[in-house]
């Protein structure tokens, strides 16, 4: 399938391909982006990869969307993505920082200690940022946990909530409402002073994390 063009405004354009979550599609995106980074065409500002999208913004002062688009795709093949890094964080799952991990455990008809077991050796790996500043996506809960958001949203939960929806995890950085299921809580800071903690392509693993430890480290 031929990539996708489509301006966004008049400083950016989005190539698209296709329309599901797959990791060698995302492996290509991260390599074109590696291609175009390393012979970028006259008038690239940025490059945001995404789950099937990589978003190209430019100087209009210098170039245009199609041009710029045609020079992208022409690097196609002439890098590969490098494997992202792993970070392992740690995770508490108390009851109280776990307020759905019950919920998940009858929903999914498992016990709870065998969701959390699911979850703690699972490797995901981070496709994106969005929604809020710091929000990283991973893919790769397994088929077992898999659940559709709440209908109804929780009004707020704190920063630091380990969730998961559908195939997706993420780690909150701000206090937001959400309609995710929150399994834990980790102390880590995704959203940093110097920039965000992980990249797209990184991996990431959780690891059991006793009360005593995450309160030492609040």
């Amino acid at each position: 399938m031929a990539p996708t063009v489509q301006p966004v405004g008049d400083t950016a354009v989005l190539l698209g391909f296709g329309d599901a979550i797959d990791p060698a599609v995302f492996d290509g995106i991260l390599a074109l982006e590696a291609a175009i980074i390393a012979d970028p065409p006259p008038g690239l500002v940025e490059t945001v990869p995404a789950y099937v999208t990589l978003l190209i913004v430019f100087d209009p002062l210098v170039t245009d969307g199609e041009t710029i688009a045609a020079a992208a795709l022409a690097r196609t093949g002439t890098a590969r993505p490098t494997t992202g890094a792993l970070h392992w964080i740690a995770m508490c799952s108390d009851a109280h920082l776990a307020p759905d991990l019950a919920d998940v455990a009858d929903r999914v008809a498992m016990p709870a200690a065998d969701v959390l077991a699911a979850h703690f050796a699972t490797e995901y790996r981070v496709y994106m940022y969005g929604f809020a500043p710091g929000y990283a996506y991973m893919d790769g809960v397994v088929p077992a946990l898999q659940l559709p958001r709440k209908p109804v949203p929780v009004r707020s939960r704190p920063t630091g909530s380990v969730m998961i929806a559908g195939g997706q995890c993420l780690i909150t950085t701000l206090p937001m409402p959400t309609g995710w299921w929150v399994i834990g809580a980790t102390t880590t800071q995704v959203l940093r002073p110097d920039g965000f903690l992980f990249q797209p392509g990184d991996r990431v693993r959780f690891t059991p994390q006793p009360r005593a430890d995450f309160d030492a480290r609040i």
